[in-house]
């Protein structure tokens, strides 16, 4: 367990020399969404990973967080000054946010389905409008077969047909609600995409839920020099439909960085 401001947080540190790789996790999974991929990366590298609070094996939060702040603090335990960030989807937001506020310690981007403040349509759709109803009769079960409707269109959409997605969400229920009021949100980061310096991945799902597709072709127009690659078979869930890829892009972004 580390000590963040007013909590603490679970990570995993595989130990290592060199440049480290910084994982972090989406909303829609806890920091186990990355097994997948963990042994190609592991190999050679030191490869650093966390639960958000109320994820995983996080504590829920207690007090007001920011999570670029808990990101700050996790570099900071295990000595971190540099490193390689990965993000998916929410954790690709907090890299983007970081990458903004501490250009120097970010030597490199690999950004997965990310998400990033201040762009307008990513909480819209069918999810959105069907989750407080369901939240509020406590139908738990209906919330994870409305998102992997939303979320997991690659496994088919239901638990029966994709039970990993339907555990991974399944298990991050709990936080949802717990880092409601919570979860502070830093200021908009869309706008100033033009400012990130460090090499840069962004790796798209196009199966993923057409607003956030849109969003990544724009981040991705919008970041100097960003590399775009397209997971056809992906959704929101890249790391458990095309492992593979993604532990290529990961190691050929790393090596540009390193």
């Amino acid at each position: 367990m580390v000590r963040v401001s007013r909590g603490e947080v679970w990570a995993d540190d595989a130990g290592g020399d060199g440049l480290p790789l910084v994982l972090l996790h989406p909303g829609v999974g806890d920091s186990a969404v990355w097994d997948p991929v963990l042994p190609a990366l592991t190999a050679g590298r030191r490869v650093i990973r966390y639960d958000v609070r109320g994820y995983g094996r996080s504590p829920a939060p207690t007090a007001e967080y920011a999570p670029v702040r808990d990101l700050e603090e996790v570099l900071d335990h295990f000595a971190v000054e540099r490193a390689v960030l990965v993000g998916s989807s929410m954790g690709g937001a907090t890299s983007v946010d970081f990458a903004l506020e501490a250009p120097e310690r970010v030597a490199g981007l690999a950004l997965l389905v990310p998400g990033v403040s201040g762009y307008e349509g990513l909480a819209t759709g069918e999810f959105f409008e069907r989750l407080e109803p369901l939240a509020r009769a406590g139908d738990m079960e209906g919330i994870v077969r409305l998102g992997l409707r939303a979320w997991a269109r690659a496994g088919g959409g239901t638990p029966e047909s994709d039970p990993v997605a339907a555990a991974l969400c399944r298990a991050v229920l709990p936080a949802w609600f717990s880092n409601i009021g919570h979860q502070l949100t830093g200021p908009p980061a869309f706008d100033r995409l033009g400012e990130i310096a460090a090499p840069t991945l962004l790796a798209l799902g196009e199966l993923d839920r057409p607003e956030v597709v849109r969003c990544n072709e724009e981040m991705a127009a919008r970041i100097p020099g960003c590399r775009l690659v397209r997971l056809s078979a992906s959704d929101h869930y890249p790391t458990l439909r095309e492992p593979e890829h993604v532990a290529r892009l990961i190691e050929e972004l790393y090596a540009e960085a390193a």
